[in-house]
């Protein structure tokens, strides 16, 4: 048995609904397991050997045309982005898979020549969206709002 620091990381019963019921989430950082083996040490794996999925940012970075499949089966950058993945930071709306499905229903928006896309409030976007450069679409109302296709770069669209 590995003596590692227990993590506590608070939550929710129902992590859609805040108002549900806290929990303490009990975790050990398996990373924190290197200090158990006199003389280990870590290998820095380049990004360009694997595409993290940790968020709904991520995934929509890696559905778009930014990544392609390898020879080997790997999802890799395509070199146009120089080993620089696309920043996406999406409204929590789409924190879960299926608010991300609901603002890309059709396709994901085309992303290689996209530094920075910044989505804020209820939208969807439309088939054939390319976005290029530093991007933010804005929609400040309540009712769902699409972003029809086109090329939009180093811009801000307020829907």
């Amino acid at each position: 048995m590995l003596p590692l620091p227990v993590i506590k990381n608070g939550k929710t019963v129902d992590p859609r609904d805040k108002a549900s019921t806290k929990v303490l989430q009990l975790e050990t950082a398996m990373g924190a397991a290197i200090s158990s083996f006199p003389g280990a040490g870590a290998i820095l794996i380049p990004r360009s050997r694997f595409a993290p999925v940790k968020t709904t940012n991520d995934m929509l970075a890696l559905m778009s045309d930014a990544y392609e499949v390898s020879a080997d089966f790997r999802m890799v950058l395509k070199a146009e982005r120089k080993g620089v993945p696309p920043d996406v930071k999406l409204d929590g709306a789409y924190k879960f898979v299926d608010g991300l499905q609901g603002l890309v229903p059709n396709a994901p928006p085309s992303l290689i020549g996209c530094k920075k896309l910044t989505i804020e409030g209820k939208l969807v976007i439309a088939s054939g969206v390319v976005f290029k450069g530093t991007v933010k679409v804005v929609n400040k109302g309540d009712a769902v709002q699409t972003l029809e296709a086109g090329v939009y770069e180093d811009t801000t669209v307020d829907l």
